[in-house]
Order: C-alpha cells, then structure tokens, then sequence
C-alpha cells in the first residue's frame, strides 16, 4: 500500500513540474516577443532654419602700424605712453643723433676730398692735352716720330679717363652725403596716421637697433581703434559656406553679457596649415568680421567666439537633430533565388558592388500606433538643434527624436516601441 502511494507522489510531482518548466518557458516567449523598445517622440512642425559657421579668434584693428626707427641709437625723447592718443604728425620718439651726425660729416669731408681731387686730375688733363696737341703739331710737319705721337695720345686719354673717374666720385660722395643727410633726419619718428598707442615696449634711455640694415627694434604699436575686426580662422569645409556680408555675431570674453553685431568683409584665399604632412594636419582659411557695434574699451588681442549666420530658411519642414540616422540598404525578399545562374550571379555581384559604393540613405522613424515606421528622407540645412527635411515628411507627423542609441542601432523598420513617459520630467526642478 505504501509503495502504491508513493508512486501516486512521484507521478503528481513529476505533473507539477512540468506544468512550472512550461510556464515559465511560455512567460519568457511572450515576454521577448512583447518586447517595447522605450522612445521619446516629436510632432514634425515648421520653424526657420539658420546654419552657422562658429569659429574663435581675436579682435584687430584695422590699422596697427608698428613703429620702428631707421637708425640705431638711444632714445633721448619718448614723449607718449601706452593708450594716448595722437594725431598725425605728432613726435613720437626722438634718438640720440651723434653717431649719425658723425657719419655726415664723414661723408661731407670725403665729398671735399673728392672735389679737390677733381682740381688736381683737370691740371693734369689739361698738360697732357696742350702736350698732345703739341706734338699732333709737329708730327703733321714731320718734325715728331709716330712714337711720339703715340705717347702723346696715351697720355692724354688717360688723364681724360682720371678726369672722368674723379667727377664720377665726386658725385657718388655727394650721393653718400644726401644719405648721410636723410638718415640724420629720421632720429625723430612722427605719427604716420590718428591713433592710440597700443603697445609701448620701451622706455626713455633705452638703446634701439634700426631697420637699415636689420630687422630693427619695434618701438611701440599705433593702432586706429574706430574699425575694428575679428580675425578668425575657419576649416576647409566651412569656408565654402561662407560669403562677403553674411551676418556675424560675436561674443568677446571681456564682455560676457553683450553680443557684437558684424558682417563677413574678407575671406582669406591662401590656406592656412598646421601640422603640414602629418596625419593631424589641419587647413583652414583667415576670416575678417567687421564689428558693426563698437565699445571704447575694445583692446587688440582680446579673445572672442564668432557665429556666422550662412543662410537662413525660413517656414521649413524641420525635425530635431538626432532623429536623422542612416541605414544601410537591404536586399529585396526572394532576390537571392531570383538570381540563378552563371550569369545572373555576376549580374547580382554588380549590383551589390554598387549599391556599397552608394551612400547609405537618410532615414528617420515615424511612431505608427506601437511600432516604428522607417521614412526614407532628404534634408538640408541644420542650425544647433533642427534639421531641415526637403521630402519624405508632412506636418503633423509624429517623429521619434530619442534615445540616440535606439534611433542609431536599436530601430528597425515595424519594431515595437512605446513612448518613456518620464523623459521630459527628468530635467525637471522638483518643487
């Protein structure tokens, strides 16, 4: 009896076993296939499109005249100092004239060495050509040899050939005193243009080489502060969207709270290279933004971002950013087996080898009820947040604009999605 009673125990457990391996095997089936991927959506509208170019750079002025002197010296007068403002024509710094008033006087006493020999060579002309006509005299009477003669002629062409070298030094010393008389000149350096000075790196007293004959000392920096710029440079990529006179706004360092009005008046023709022939080699190109808003405190060198408005579409089908993915093209169902044969194979070899050479569409995903429908789209311009779609959507149209990696890998054409309703309350202030 026992043994009749256990058996029943046995076979009841083995039934309920089974029963719980089976649900548990049908709970897990419908769990995956009930699957949601969780979403966030967008009703498809129009807005107006504005694509920018952002770069960062410096502000200039349009004039920054940097001052040197011709000659090397010290400086005995340096009436100005950094941020004063001066007219043209005003002295700027003076250098000692010594050294140069020395040369000049060198020079003007070689120049009367030069005219007095000048005086010696002529008396010496003037001999030998009184002997040369002289002997051309008694040579035509037979009274002189030929070799006489000879040696009259040389003679006298080459005191005309010292007479002649003599004069030619004369004026190549009075040359040298013109010079001598210039450079004496320049140790006062006056104000080429109106301006501020901007940079001052000297002091009175101090020793300055000069520009004749080296690069020079850079005295100080005189700069027209009524137009400034902003120069900035910009990649190779970005540059081909820009044009003369588009809008530019630009926000400089030094005044955090105020955006500068400008517009694009130069775009640089030679390129711009860092790290040339390196795999981190950068091209870029000069921008110049002229300021339209103007501050009294503007200063050369301060630092500043830029936003180049490029064009601006207005009333445009638009969608958020990241709702815009690629896919890569799938083969058609049954194409495989379509294609049977020698030469219906390489017929499909060619057509896949183009269709990987083509670039994979843009595609966004439409919410369809509780799945996901993949919309083949084209687009244009895209400002920080939006994107312009040409064709492929209507307004009205519900768009999923995240996750980004359900948008980019999860999503597939008729996936089942549901929408995370507390996405937007996650950036929310709790009261």
């Amino acid at each position: 009896m026992a043994k009749k009673n256990n058996k029943r125990r046995n076979i009841i457990l083995l039934i309920i076993g089974l029963v719980v391996v089976g649900g548990g095997i049908t709970a897990a089936v419908l769990g995956r296939s009930d699957k949601s991927i969780e979403v966030t959506t967008e009703q498809v509208g129009k807005r107006t499109i504005t694509q920018t170019v952002s770069a960062t750079g410096k502000i200039q002025p349009e004039i920054l005249v940097k001052i040197s002197s011709e000659v090397s010296g010290e400086i005995i007068n340096l009436p100005v100092k950094e941020g004063d403002t001066v007219r043209k024509g005003d002295l700027l710094v003076k250098i000692q004239p010594d050294l140069v008033q020395a040369q000049l006087e060198q020079a003007s006493y070689a120049s009367e060495s030069a005219k007095s020999q000048i005086n010696t060579v002529r008396a010496d002309f003037d001999r030998a050509k009184l002997e040369f006509d002289r002997i051309k005299g008694l040579y035509e009477k037979q009274f002189a040899s030929k070799g006489e003669l000879d040696q009259a002629t040389a003679a006298f062409a080459s005191a005309q050939a010292r007479l002649e070298g003599s004069q030619k030094d004369y004026e190549r010393s009075q040359a040298v005193v013109r010079q001598s008389r210039v450079t004496s000149g320049r140790t006062t350096v006056y104000a080429p243009n109106n301006g501020i000075v901007v940079a001052l790196p000297v002091e009175k007293g101090e020793k300055v080489l000069g520009t004749q004959q080296f690069q020079g000392t850079e005295i100080m920096q005189l700069a027209d502060l009524s137009i400034m710029n902003a120069e900035i440079d910009v990649d190779e990529n970005d540059v081909v969207m820009i044009s003369i006179g588009d809008t530019a706004r630009v926000r400089i360092d030094a005044f955090p709270n105020r955006v500068f009005r400008g517009y694009v008046y130069q775009i640089g023709n030679s390129a711009k290279r860092a790290a040339a022939g390196t795999q981190e080699e950068v091209v870029n190109f000069a921008i110049k933004i002229r300021l339209i808003d103007l501050d009294g405190r503007l200063r050369p060198g301060m630092s500043c971002d830029v936003d180049i408005e490029t064009e601006t579409r207005p009333n445009t089908v638009a969608v958020p950013l990241q709702s815009v993915t690629i896919r890569k093209p799938q083969e058609k169902e049954g194409e495989a087996e379509q294609l049977a044969g020698g030469a219906q194979k390489k017929e499909s070899d060619k057509k896949k080898a183009a269709a990987s050479a083509e670039k994979p569409p843009q595609v966004v995903f439409l919410k369809d009820g509780n799945k996901a429908k993949m919309v083949r789209v084209e687009t244009g311009i895209s400002d920080g947040g939006y994107i312009e779609v040409l064709s492929g959507l209507k307004e009205g149209e519900t768009v999923i604009s995240g996750n980004f990696r359900a948008i980019s890998k999860e999503l597939e054409d008729g996936s089942l999605v549901k929408v995370d309703s507390l996405a937007g309350k996650k950036f929310k202030k709790k009261p």
